[in-house]
């Protein structure tokens, strides 16, 4: 009996479903790069702590052009001035420097006349000039970055202007990837009669390390059913998810789905209604998540960024679930598949106000060149016919 084609929201719905959270682990900000928040980050104090120049020139009281003031001090940042600033009298600032007491504004330098012991105005200055309040980025105790947050450069800068040393973030996921094959041989190697370079592994290892996961190098295994099950179970043993590249179909040589069966990893689907990527399969075994994707490079791509790609989202808590939140028209008409959906690897451009998809060359499930320069899948329903040029579809960004 055939087993039926599950949809790939379905799919993804089960994954998600399946997917635990993973515990937390407190790291140094510097060390933080790329990791989840799994606490928020609150601001320790206002930000800034107090009222700064965010100009060089002279802190003053407001009032207009023209006036001739004495100089009575500088303020820097790290070194403010300890006297105020009384009426006609300037203090020579730096941009960042505490604005004295007495200040109600800043003059920029070029808009000043340097005179015998002080300075002449030449424009007006009005109350709060060129001032940066005190708590207008950060307010002391507000959420800067809320759980969920991978962390970027900007966030990781946010974090530290708010008083964070250390960050309590999701433990990294750990994942295996294992390809399967006796024709595969490692990058760069000699090739025989039969034989092709294993780009999967390489490829996967790379896409899982983009995730944020720990992953090390890609395992290749024999078509042996004795060796695949002592493989798996290793891998098992040790990652939180194991990505599997062939050997989930039903050929003689094809030993992954039994393996699997015998090492207790329960089956949640197999074969989705997905072009390329149709023999997708998932399991479980307790909190340790299994995939199974396709040998074609192209399916391996897909079906990785679709279902293995949230999923080790999920594990860090990531405020990304991979359900598509953007679309855009065709830019060119597409024979449609009358029984599974379609993911075309598009570019996209702004055409006339319109966010357009164009396909990235030849669209079959080897065509490795067709990911070269994609910015995302456009998920093409099922149906008869061709879905026409200017029909809205779906998108799921590929990582950067």
């Amino acid at each position: 009996m055939t087993t039926p084609l599950i949809s790939v929201r379905e799919a993804q719905a089960r994954v998600r479903s399946a997917t635990p959270r993973l515990e937390s682990e407190e790291v140094a900000v510097e060390h933080a790069l790329d990791r989840v928040l799994s606490e928020d980050v609150r601001a320790s104090t206002d930000v800034p702590r107090f009222a700064c120049s965010a100009m060089d020139g002279y802190a003053i009281t407001a009032g207009a052009a023209g006036r001739v003031l004495r100089l009575a001090g500088e303020s820097r940042a790290g070194a403010p001035s300890t006297i105020p600033v009384r009426v006609g009298e300037a203090i020579r600032i730096s941009t960042g420097a505490a604005v004295p007491d007495g200040a109600d504004g800043v003059i920029r330098q070029e808009d000043v006349l340097a005179t015998d012991g002080g300075i002449e105005t030449q424009a007006q200055t009005a109350p709060g000039a060129n001032i940066r309040e005190a708590g207008e980025d950060m307010r002391a105790g507000t959420t800067v970055l809320a759980a969920g947050t991978r962390l970027g450069a900007a966030e990781l800068g946010a974090a530290v202007a708010a008083g964070a040393g250390s960050l309590m973030v999701a433990r990294r996921p750990r994942v295996r990837v294992l390809c399967t094959g006796d024709e595969l041989r490692p990058p760069g190697a000699p090739l025989g009669p039969g034989e092709i370079h294993n780009s999967n592994g390489v490829m996967l290892v790379a896409l899982a390390g983009r995730c944020g996961a720990s992953v090390r190098d890609a395992e290749r295994l024999a078509d042996d059913r004795r060796a695949t099950e002592a493989a798996l179970d290793e891998a098992l043993s040790e990652a939180d998810v194991v990505v599997i590249s062939g050997g989930v179909s039903v050929g003689p040589h094809d030993h992954v789905k039994p393996a699997l069966a015998e090492l207790g990893v329960t089956e949640q689907f197999w074969r989705v209604a997905l072009q390329p990527g149709k023999p997708t399969w998932f399991g479980t075994r307790e909190h340790t998540l299994v995939f199974g994707l396709p040998g074609n490079p192209v399916s391996a791509f897909v079906t990785f960024v679709l279902f293995a790609w949230p999923a080790i989202a999920g594990l860090q808590g990531a405020r990304c679930d991979r359900e598509p939140t953007d679309s855009a028209v065709l830019g060119s008409s597409v024979r449609r598949n009358p029984q599974r959906d379609q993911a075309l690897r598009v570019r996209l451009e702004h055409q006339d106000g319109h966010l357009v998809a164009l396909p990235d060359g030849p669209q079959g499930s080897h065509i490795v060149t067709s990911l070269i320069g994609a910015d995302a899948l456009a998920l093409v329903p099922a149906g008869e016919g061709e879905l026409a040029a200017g029909s809205a579809v779906t998108l799921e960004r590929l990582p950067d």
